[in-house]
């Protein structure tokens, strides 16, 4: 009986103590955006929350575009899995997001690689997420063919997904944000998804033959 409560006490202490690690958001720094709600059993979406999903749908949109260029500008077999794969993920994640915003009373952000409006200090303004392809960048990626493509597209979209992993770590440092358990996982899936695709990517691109 008494290796039972000491059992039951140390299960307790080590509980305590694993809480006292985690990362504690204040209540009171939770705040409801205009034009949402709380819905029971969640926690109040912020505006860190709204600004990563709609800056992903924009961000989604121009990988999609990226990549069903593949069949018409000579990618190897690799690359054009790799392509087909973003294409059919990155739709499925865009329909999930805009879903997410319809659920919650938001405008439904449209499935284009253009500037998202978000707040910075208090201010708003237009901006494209980090790790997107210039004009120029986009020219270059289009005007390839073979194994050009290969290597600008694997190069490029690195560049993406790599934009994408500082969005998941911007919307983890703003305050309240990512509480959601829809936006949770979200970036979490995210996060992982892509530096695994990175590390893949990074590989190919070492074995494409040298110009």
């Amino acid at each position: 009986m008494r290796e039972s409560r000491l059992s039951v006490r140390f299960v307790l202490a080590a509980a305590l103590a694993l809480a006292a690690t985690l990362p504690v958001h204040a209540q009171a720094g939770r705040k409801l955006v205009a034009g949402t709600s709380d819905y029971p059993g969640r926690y109040p979406i912020t505006r860190g929350d709204i600004d990563f999903v709609s800056g992903m749908i924009s961000h989604h949109a121009q990988a999609i575009i990226m990549a069903n260029w593949a069949p018409s500008h000579g990618a190897s077999r690799s690359v054009g899995v790799l392509c087909a794969r973003i294409v059919n993920a990155q739709t499925d994640e865009i329909n999930i997001f805009q879903q997410w915003e319809k659920d919650r009373g938001l405008p439904i952000t449209e499935a284009k690689p253009m500037p998202t409006k978000m707040m910075m200090n208090g201010v708003e303004h237009a901006m494209m997420m980090p790790g997107m392809l210039t004009d120029e960048q986009m020219k270059v990626l289009e005007a390839s063919h073979g194994v050009d493509f290969d290597r600008n597209f694997l190069t490029f979209m690195i560049q993406h997904h790599g934009g994408a992993i500082t969005m998941v770590n911007t919307l983890m440092e703003s305050p309240g944000a990512a509480q959601d358990d829809a936006v949770y996982k979200f970036s979490s899936d995210i996060f992982a998804d892509q530096s695994a695709e990175i590390e893949r990517m990074q590989g190919m691109l070492a074995n494409l033959p040298s110009r």
